[in-house]
């Protein structure tokens, strides 16, 4: 299993000579040195824009794990020095251990803002790339995660995750109600109103499914823009809704008694067909893999709840997980080789851990940092949110897919609980 994130300067070909590329493997972690400068403005208009820009912006450099955030309060370079190569005294950016340099402008022309991002290689003092997108306004969150995505592109040739969407619930009186985000829990709006709705899953091409109460059974509802509608009605509950990674099948548990089994239907409900058959035992909390032909799920057909994974059709089923005698919550990567998923330790204390998949073998990723439970990956495998109560309460917390770099996520306080990521 790859366990650490590692920084190699590869040369493929003559344009990506001395490039650095960022490659999330090997044996030897040095996040590259990264210092963001404080965004200009380029005209009052984009002004009241700039303290959101720059912290969305600078919270996606610290947190995506690929980089070490200098602090600004070590800054040799005067605040009013320029953005363009022949203007930047690169020698006061090394004096302070920057090896890249990021530099923003805002601008506003009456419609739209615009953000102008360049990076630079500081020992070469050289520009190596340059970017410019534009929104609404309104939207200077999303304008920094796109160039922040275009920077994390540049280093690892792979997507960055900070246009993606995050769903979770939150307490809300009595109840809990179901929320959707950005990535980074901002710009949160609340889906339900009212009732007990938990265990949120972003649908393929929009909107989310959950479980509620608001039929006195907890039943599965989706809901797309605007009143929440029925979907999986079979039992006394169905659970833990997971869609395939092509969005036309959707796995559920199904309750009954003292019973609980694996179904995977269409994605419109139909078609409810069972895949376990394990007559008083519990089969819970569906994860697809990338490929789609296989799902992990949580059993106890051995004594205690395991992970197991069986084929999309619900043929051999395996189990996974060996340590331990409470293990829950799988996620399977969208890179394939891992699952992470909550155990309950020897002091009885909940954290997180990986199980490879053809391996079998388990990596711990949180220990002594209070309870720490229900991790998905980001879209794009390199990232884990997970559910912690570090700090008091719970709350929404990101990490690399190794446990390295845990930090909570900038949005409003209160009792968060089981995020789902995706596109």
């Amino acid at each position: 299993m790859l366990s650490r994130l590692a920084l190699l300067v590869l040369v493929p070909s003559v344009a990506l000579a001395q490039r650095p590329v960022i490659e999330i493997s090997g044996a030897n972690f040095r996040p590259m040195p990264l210092a963001v400068a404080v965004p200009q403005s380029q005209d009052d208009g984009s002004k009241g824009a700039v303290a959101e820009f720059d912290a969305a912006l600078s919270f996606d450099f610290a947190a995506c794990g690929l980089f070490q955030l200098l602090d600004r309060k070590s800054f040799l370079a005067d605040v009013k020095e320029g953005v363009t190569a022949s203007t930047i005294q690169f020698n006061r950016w090394t004096d302070v251990g920057a090896e890249s340099l990021v530099k923003t402008q805002l601008g506003f022309d009456g419609t739209t803002l615009r953000g102008d991002l360049r990076l630079f290689n500081v020992a070469a003092g050289r520009e190596e790339l340059k970017v410019s997108e534009s929104v609404p306004l309104k939207d200077a969150r999303r304008l920094a995660h796109k160039l922040a995505n275009a920077v994390y592109k540049h280093f690892t040739r792979e997507t960055g995750p900070f246009e993606t969407r995050l769903a979770f619930t939150r307490k809300s009186g009595s109840g809990r109600d179901v929320y959707v985000s950005d990535w980074d829990g901002k710009n949160a709006q609340r889906i339900t109103n009212g009732d007990v709705n938990v265990l949120p899953v972003l649908v393929p091409g929009g909107g989310v499914a959950f479980t509620s109460y608001r039929s006195k059974k907890p039943f599965l509802f989706v809901a797309r823009g605007g009143e929440p509608t029925q979907l999986i009605a079979k039992g006394s509950m169905v659970t833990g809704a997971a869609y395939s990674p092509d969005g036309k099948r959707i796995a559920v548990s199904v309750s009954d008694g003292e019973n609980a089994e694996i179904y995977v239907a269409n994605a419109d409900g139909t078609g409810l067909t069972p895949l376990t058959n394990t007559k008083f035992f519990l089969n819970t909390s569906p994860t697809w893999s990338p490929d789609g032909k296989r799902i992990a799920f949580v059993s106890n057909r051995a004594g205690n709840p395991q992970i197991y994974a069986m084929g999309a059709d619900g043929s051999g089923a395996k189990r996974l997980t060996f340590q331990g005698n409470y293990n829950t919550t799988p996620s399977w990567s969208p890179r394939g080789d891992l699952i992470a998923f909550t155990a309950r330790d020897e002091r009885n204390a909940f954290d997180l851990f990986t199980v490879n998949v053809d391996s079998g073998k388990v990596a711990r990723l949180t220990q002594d940092a209070s309870g720490n439970e229900e991790p998905v990956f980001s879209p794009n495998g390199r990232l884990i949110m997970f559910t912690s109560t570090r700090g008091g309460g719970r709350g929404l917390h990101v990490m690399t897919f190794d446990g390295n770099n845990q930090m909570a996520l900038p949005m409003e306080k209160g009792d968060v609980t089981t995020p789902d990521w995706a596109n």
